[in-house]
């Protein structure tokens, strides 16, 4: 009945998406600052196995679930009342609600930017299962974006497992074809693996991370190998219009590294769903149409 209903009404369906969205961003956040943290204990404990060194005595528990969230300056324990997206960051002021200290802003806006995508997507591909598919790959690419941001890094405990959704998916035939699917993934992971060693061969530095390189052919994997140049073309523009802007706004040296991951994610997310359209736009401008 239910599905019936989110069938038949757009927009239950879409409000739907949003307040899930909204929920789904508010965990994101968790997933961008407990995942970089889960990955290094387990790095340092491997290390320590390889090197012989005696394991550290174990701590407390630390996973995407717990512990609790805490404030990060008082160790307060946030309630459930407390962690409502947006609203409870608005109720609050934006301060903690024991020491007063302020919240990032980037939890709301998080939130609020996941929740306005995910009604977006229902919105475009109405209730079906190219909607399901692209919410979750969607999520999937914003956690990304936050972590590469914050430590230039993306997990293999994201990027892979996504991989492989675009795959099965595409069995069905959901975006592209499987053919299409694989050849994306194969084509979008050397494309940048050639580029990689071609610039360290030249400079002997590495232009950016094997990370980038997976998330390119995770993208193909989900659009096929034809989204691939307009998403490489795309991000080298944003990322070189916004990557100087940073810069320029934190007075670091062109040497600075920048990560790359956001950029792709945010180019890969336009070219799956307008790429047909910018492509046969820009050809018609240029009179091939």
């Amino acid at each position: 009945m239910m599905l019936e209903i989110l069938a038949d009404n757009l927009l239950i369906f879409v409000l739907l998406c949003l307040i899930l969205g909204l929920l789904i961003g508010s965990f994101l956040n968790v997933v961008a600052y407990r995942l970089p943290k889960m990955l290094e204990r387990d790095w340092n404990t491997q290390a320590r196995e390889i090197l012989g060194l005696a394991a550290l005595p174990p701590s407390e528990t630390f996973n995407l679930v717990l512990p609790n969230s805490k404030c990060t300056h008082c160790s307060h324990e946030i309630r459930p009342w407390e962690n409502i997206p947006v609203i409870s960051y608005l109720l609050l002021h934006g301060k903690c609600s024991n020491c007063k200290t302020s919240i990032s802003k980037r939890y709301p806006l998080v939130e609020l930017f996941c929740g306005l995508l995910s009604a977006y997507i229902a919105w475009h591909f109405g209730f079906t299962w190219q909607a399901g598919s692209m919410l979750v790959l969607t999520w999937g690419l914003l956690a990304m974006s936050l972590i590469d941001a914050d430590h230039q890094l993306l997990p293999d405990s994201l990027v892979l497992p996504l991989l492989w959704l675009g795959l099965i998916v595409n069995y069905f035939d959901l975006f592209t074809s499987l053919e299409d699917a694989l050849w994306g993934a194969i084509a979008g992971y050397l494309s940048l693996w050639s580029v990689y060693w071609l610039f360290k061969l030249v400079t002997g530095k590495e232009g950016m991370g094997f990370g980038d390189f997976k998330l390119l052919a995770m993208l193909g994997a989900w659009g096929g190998w034809q989204v691939l140049p307009l998403t490489i073309l795309l991000s080298s523009l944003v990322g070189a219009v916004l990557g100087v802007i940073m810069l320029r706004m934190r007075n670091a040296e062109t040497s600075t590294p920048i990560p790359f991951g956001p950029y792709l994610a945010i180019a890969g997310w336009i070219a799956l769903l307008w790429g047909e359209q910018i492509t046969g736009t820009y050809l018609q401008i240029a009179g091939f149409r």
